[in-house]
C-alpha cells in the first residue's frame, strides 16, 4: 500500500513507529506535514498539493492533527475521503471527539456511564451548576483542552464559581464535571483499534496532581481490565465511529466512567508499558480495510 501520514512533527515517536511498522510490512509511507497542503476543490478532479506536488495514489490516510491545527486538519482529510482514500479515522468521527461536549451527549445518548456533567453559558448560574453535578470540589475543562491542558479543579464553591465566572466573562466555553474522588489521580487509558481493545494502561498522576496525564508528568502501567470496562470502551469508539482511539475512563463506585476519548492517541506510554506492536496494529487494520483491491470507504461529509 500508499499510505500517507498527515503529522506536523515527524519526529515524534508515535509518528516514527508507524512509519517503520509500514516498512516493516513492506508499504510504502510518507509524511505530510497538514499546514503545507494546499486544497483544490472542483467537482471533476478534486485534488490535494503538498510543496507544488499533486498527490495522488495513495491507498489509505492515518491522521494524526494536532489539536490546534482540528479545523485545517479535518479540510485537508475530507479532502483525501473526496478523492477516495480510505481514512484510519473518518474527519465525522475525529470531529465528534474533539467537540467534548458533543462527544459527552452522543455517549449519554448510548447509555454510556460518563461523570456528572453540566454546561451553561451564563456566568450568574455558576453556583447552579456547580450544585448540579454534586458540588465542589469540581473539575472545569476547556472545550478545547487536550494532553490536560486546560483542566483545573476547583476544590471549594468560592474557588470554582471564580474560575467559572473568568472563563465565561472572557467568552471561553468550558464544561463543569464531578470529581471522583475515589479514583485518586488515576485513570485508565484502553486503546481500541477496530472492535477490540488491543493495549490498557493505568495512568498516575504525579503528587499533588489529581490530572493523570502522561504529557503532565504522570506515569502508566500495564493493566488488567474487566469485561465491562472492555465493552464499554468498544462502545465508546463505536458510537463516535471511530477506528482507532485511546479510551480513557475513570473507575468509580457506580462502574466504569468514559471521560474522552483521543482520536490521534499517543503510542509511546502504551508500548512500553504493555510490549504490544501498538503501531503494527493499525498498520494490520489498514491492510484488512484500505489494501487494493478492497472496497474503499468513502468519508460520510
Amino acid at each position: 500500500m500508499k499510505i500517507a501520514l498527515l503529522a506536523r512533527n515527524p519526529d515524534l515517536y508515535s509518528h516514527k513507529r508507524i512509519c517503520e511498522a509500514a516498512r516493516a510490512r513492506g508499504h510504502e509511507i510518507e509524511v505530510i506535514n497538514t499546514l503545507r497542503v494546499s486544497i483544490n476543490i472542483t467537482s471533476k478532479r478534486p485534488a490535494l498539493y503538498y510543496r507544488k506536488r499533486r498527490l495522488g495514489d495513495f491507498d489509505a490516510v492515518i491522521p494524526r492533527i494536532g489539536a490546534s491545527v482540528t479545523y485545517y486538519g479535518l479540510a485537508v482529510l475530507r479532502q483525501f475521503e473526496v478523492m477516495g482514500v480510505y481514512p484510519l479515522n473518518e474527519s465525522v468521527a475525529i470531529g465528534r471527539s474533539r467537540d467534548k461536549l458533543r462527544c459527552l451527549q452522543l455517549l449519554a445518548r448510548r447509555g454510556i456511564g460518563l461523570p456528572t456533567t453540566a454546561f451553561t453559558n451564563d456566568p450568574k448560574q455558576a453556583e447552579d451548576v456547580i450544585d448540579l453535578v454534586g458540588g465542589a470540589p469540581v473539575v472545569i475543562k476547556l472545550l478545547e483542552g487536550t494532553q490536560g491542558i486546560g483542566v483545573m479543579l476547583g476544590e471549594t464553591m468560592k474557588s470554582a464559581k471564580s474560575v467559572i465566572e473568568a472563563f465565561q466573562g472572557a467568552n471561553v466555553n468550558i464544561l463543569v464535571q464531578e470529581f471522583i474522588k475515589e479514583a485518586g489521580s488515576t485513570d485508565i487509558r484502553a486503546l481500541v483499534i477496530g472492535d477490540r481493545v488491543v493495549a490498557t494502561i493505568k495512568r498516575q498522576g504525579p503528587p499533588g496532581e489529581f490530572r493523570s496525564n502522561l504529557h503532565r508528568g504522570g506515569s502508566g502501567e500495564k493493566v488488567k481490565i474487566t469485561p465491562q470496562e472492555r465493552a464499554i470502551a468498544v462502545k465508546a469508539a463505536r458510537t463516535l465511529g471511530l477506528n482507532v482511539c485511546g479510551v480513557d475512563m475513570l473507575r468509580s463506585k457506580s462502574g466504569p466512567l468514559v471521560m474522552e476519548l483521543n482520536s490521534s492517541p499517543g503510542i509511546a506510554g502504551l508500548e512500553k508499558a504493555t510490549g504490544v506492536d501498538v503501531a503494527g496494529l493499525m498498520i494490520d487494520f489498514l491492510e484488512r480495510n484500505a489494501a487494493p483491491g478492497h472496497t474503499k470507504t468513502k468519508g460520510k461529509g
